[in-house]
């Protein structure tokens, strides 16, 4: 029994299928703390900031979310803006801490926010639970180091492996610390197509699993603008307001009930796809930012201040291309087809380093998840997962192909404005990115 007990939840914002609970049971107080670091909200070496206003929004109804179901528990949310190691170690000396539990994270800050920690407090128990994906380190067929380089060989030896089981809600927490924080206050005010509340995210996945939609995924998926063309659960799985155990259940029950076929397999295969790309960020840590990335493989792209800000703004001389960021600047949504179109353009078309395509979608993505944004970003960009190294779209061919009537590219202006890809010369130089 720990007298007092600290968890930061970072990934994991959910009751549901949280082990974190667990631990934190047994302590005699228990504090609840989220983190957001200051840097989320300043302009990084690409000129991007790490987050954006429509998963800004959607971050505060998660939070807002996981603190009245707390609150229906006796517990509460303490919400910090600050550095992360600075944060703890108040936390840690306010409350004398003895135990700290938290998620295990992909992202360096937090890994290295942990080291820290336990070099400042060595008398402190930490434990880390993975929540964030179907399959734990211990169930991988094979040792994180030996993580295949590609997709097909790490689904073939992971597939037939069962999932576990999902963990309850608790129904029960230790009382709140005699100095608990500040009041919760948080602007949860939106007008995204999505909520970000744990309770959203359960009405959403038993919504999509009524009706037929599972049953046509795979022909489905690649619709570039239609509601339910895809699942829409990204946007709850990358904060860990929904857990993917609990998709798998319910895609179990479904496949039992109504019936069981390639596209509710592929709703399998793409949550697989996911877990593959978490652990290739464990594997390589930092490797999955460098421009070359985990296989050393250079790519002949540079940086053209131009032509970055015509293809987030949506006026490059690809209608398609245009039609998704438009699509992307005002909703902070995209589809899966978008994100591969508009990524080869970058890469391809406008030989950009792939490394700003992904910083951009890291501050634009309501759906953001470090290591599927930073992994696919590779993936496109030839330097990563992908067997077969660079992978160009056709975009005249793709159009005709997901958007052979125009819809999509006349619904978000994808031809209002086209503008050459070079139109100035170096006296006009500068020029601002965004």
């Amino acid at each position: 029994m720990y007298r007092h007990t600290l968890l930061w939840f970072t990934n994991n914002l959910r009751l549901d299928d949280n082990p974190v609970f667990n631990k934190a049971r047994n302590s005699e107080q228990l504090t609840c703390l989220f983190i957001q670091h200051p840097r989320d909200k300043r302009t990084n070496r690409f000129g991007f900031k790490g987050i954006g206003k429509h998963r800004q929004q959607f971050l505060n109804q998660a939070l807002s979310s996981l603190h009245s179901k707390l609150s229906l528990l006796n517990q509460a949310l303490e919400v910090i803006e600050s550095d992360y190691v600075e944060a703890l170690s108040q936390v840690i000396l306010r409350d004398q801490v003895e135990h700290l539990v938290t998620s295990r994270h992909t992202g360096s800050y937090e890994q290295s926010a942990l080291k820290e920690i336990a070099s400042r407090f060595p008398h402190l128990v930490i434990t880390v639970l993975e929540t964030h994906t179907l399959y734990g380190e211990r169930q991988l067929p094979f040792a994180l180091a030996e993580l295949p380089d590609s997709f097909t060989p790490f689904r073939k030896k992971i597939e037939s492996i069962e999932v576990d089981a999902r963990i309850a809600e608790p129904d029960s927490l230790p009382p709140l610390g005699d100095k608990q924080g500040s009041t919760f206050n948080i602007d949860c005010s939106s007008e995204n197509a999505f909520n970000g509340s744990e309770q959203s995210a359960l009405d959403h996945l038993e919504h999509y699993f009524s009706s037929d939609l599972p049953a046509t995924y795979k022909e489905t998926r690649n619709g570039l603008d239609e509601w339910a063309c895809s699942t829409k659960f990204s946007p709850w799985l990358a904060l860990g307001v929904l857990s993917p155990k609990r998709i798998i259940e319910r895609l179990n029950r479904y496949e039992e009930d109504v019936v069981a076929n390639d596209s509710t397999y592929w709703i399998f295969f793409e949550l697989l796809w996911r877990d593959y790309f978490q652990w290739y960020a464990h594997k390589w840590g930092n490797k999955i930012y460098h421009q070359t990335g985990p296989f050393n493989r250079k790519p002949l792209t540079s940086f053209y201040p131009e032509r970055m800000k015509s293809w987030i703004e949506g006026t490059t001389p690809y209608p398609i291309v245009n039609a998704a960021m438009r699509q992307l600047k005002a909703t902070g949504y995209q589809s899966n087809r978008a994100r591969q179109l508009v990524a080869s353009c970058l890469v391809h078309e406008l030989g950009i380093d792939w490394r700003y395509g992904a910083a951009y979608f890291e501050e634009a993505l309501i759906d953001f998840d470090l290591a599927s944004n930073w992994g696919n970003w590779q993936y496109l960009g030839g330097v990563g997962a992908d067997p077969r190294g660079h992978r160009q779209f056709n975009l005249a061919k793709q159009t005709q192909t997901y958007d052979p009537e125009g819809l999509f590219i006349k619904r978000w202006g994808g031809e209002e404005m086209m503008l050459p890809i070079d139109r100035v010369d170096y006296h006009d130089w500068p020029i601002e990115m965004k």
